[in-house]
């Protein structure tokens, strides 16, 4: 039988550990983010570090301007068959 890849990998760990290195908490990486013009709650935040919500490419280029991190910390650690 065929191996079955899996559809969907979450980057939730890598956000939180991206956030807690740059210094912010949910709360205040959601006030960041609201003021960039992004509508991110803190309970959205919660459900992306978890891998329940599913990251906006806006949120992303946001995330890696406040972190001062490139895109592949985000994915570091990750491979298909997570």
């Amino acid at each position: 039988m065929a191996e079955k890849l899996k559809q969907d990998i979450s980057i939730g760990g890598n956000l939180r550990r991206l956030r807690n290195e740059a210094g912010f908490s949910q709360e205040n990486l959601a006030a960041r983010l609201q003021l960039l013009g992004l509508p991110v709650s803190r309970e959205i935040i919660s459900q992306m570090e978890l891998g329940r919500y599913s990251v906006r490419v806006s949120v992303l280029l946001a995330l890696k301007d406040l972190y001062q991190v490139s895109f592949d910390e985000f994915f570091e650690g990750l491979s298909l068959e997570e």
